[in-house]
């Protein structure tokens, strides 16, 4: 052989080892990952992100470890719950390497080791659990799962940081037993609802109606009260209006005359009797009558005297005097005429005292109203 050749076969191998040499011996770690190195077999050391430097042909990675979180999506499960009833349920599992060591020698396969255990885990707890009770208390659930699982693969170096459950799903038919069980329930919440609503319709309706009694009959009440507070303020002024005038018994008397035709109003009415004292009214009338006629001058000049002296009065007294000797002529005068009409075209009889009155005989009266007179 060409000693050239050779010698370029040589430095060519060389080149080859040396370039084996220094890509094993180099190691560049990125970021979130570890290496676990072994010497000859043996743990040596672990490797941080970074550039790192090995013993070619001694040393050796044995394990590469991401330290991020990982999510780990495990299938369904049957499980059978305490009223057994078999239903499927869907975990996913949060968790990551806090030491890749004890990941790496500790455990073959950490993530089918906490795939199983959860499965174990979960049929435990919910063999515990009716299916009610197990579709209402997923936290619960989940909190047990994790305290279980954190504790069994702390010594792996793993940290279980969550553990959820997607979903439960009964047998078909228990879902149309609970659907109908749901709907069932609703009904009966809307019926409650509705009495209820009817209950506070009808009580509010009660309450209002009592309130608006309650009102009338104070209306009504207070109504009366002023109705009859009017009522007595009015005769008090009557009467204190007919003190103020101090009328006669002339005036009483015409008056007295007056209420005589009320008491024939009526249309039963087919026998007028007259009372007795109706002689003693016409005598008054006509006594008034008479001594108006027969007043002398000295009486009228004291009657213009008093007058004078009537305007040295207050004004209420004298215009309240006033009206009542206008209120007595005129009842003297319709007395004239009411005592003429009573007597009519029958015979009259002269009353004593009031010459020129005149009133019905008692001849000329029926029997009944002669046996009353």
């Amino acid at each position: 052989m060409d000693p050239s050749v050779f010698l370029a076969v040589v430095v060519i191998a060389a080149a080859l080892i040396a370039i084996i040499t220094v890509v094993k011996s180099v190691k560049v770690v990125p970021q979130q990952v570890e290496y676990v190195v072994e010497r000859l077999g043996k743990y040596s050391r672990t490797l941080t992100p970074g550039l790192n430097i090995l013993v070619p042909f001694i040393d050796s990675v044995r394990n590469k470890v991401d330290k991020r979180e990982a999510v780990v999506n495990f299938p369904p499960q049957p499980v059978i719950t305490s009223d057994n009833l078999v239903v499927s349920i869907d975990t996913v599992l949060y968790f990551k390497v806090v030491d890749s060591v004890r990941a790496t020698y500790e455990i073959f396969s950490y993530l089918q080791a906490i795939e199983q255990l959860t499965v174990t885990t979960l049929r435990n707890v919910i063999g515990s659990l009716d299916l009610e009770k197990a579709l209402t208390s997923r936290d619960e659930i989940n909190r047990h799962l994790s305290g279980v699982l954190d504790e069994t693969t702390g010594r792996w170096g793993i940290k279980v940081t969550r553990v959820e459950i997607k979903a439960i799903e009964p047998p078909p038919s228990i879902r149309d037993s609970m659907e109908k069980q749901m709907r069932a329930e609703r009904d009966r919440r809307a019926a409650i609802l509705h009495a209820e609503g009817l209950k506070q319709s009808q009580i509010l309706t009660a309450e209002g109606e009592k309130q608006a009694a309650v009102l009338r009959a104070e209306g009504e009440r207070q109504s009366r009260i002023l109705t009859a507070e009017g009522q007595a303020k009015a005769i008090r002024t009557v009467v204190d209006s007919i003190h103020l005038a101090n009328p006669d018994s002339k005036v009483m008397a015409y008056q007295y005359l007056q209420s005589l035709p009320q008491i024939a109003a009526g249309q039963s009415n087919k026998l007028w009797i007259l009372p007795v004292e109706l002689t003693k009214a016409l005598e008054g009338i006509g006594g008034a009558l008479g001594g108006m006629s027969t007043m002398s001058n000295e009486e009228r000049s004291r009657h213009v005297d008093q007058s004078s002296v009537e305007e040295a009065e207050s004004e209420e007294v004298l215009e309240a005097r006033r009206a009542a000797e206008e209120a007595a002529a005129a009842a003297n005068a319709e007395a004239a005429a009411a005592a003429a009409q009573v007597s009519g075209d029958q015979p009259t009889r002269e009353l004593p005292g009031s010459p020129g009155a005149a009133a019905p005989a008692f001849g000329s009266l029926p029997t009944e109203q002669r046996d009353n007179a």
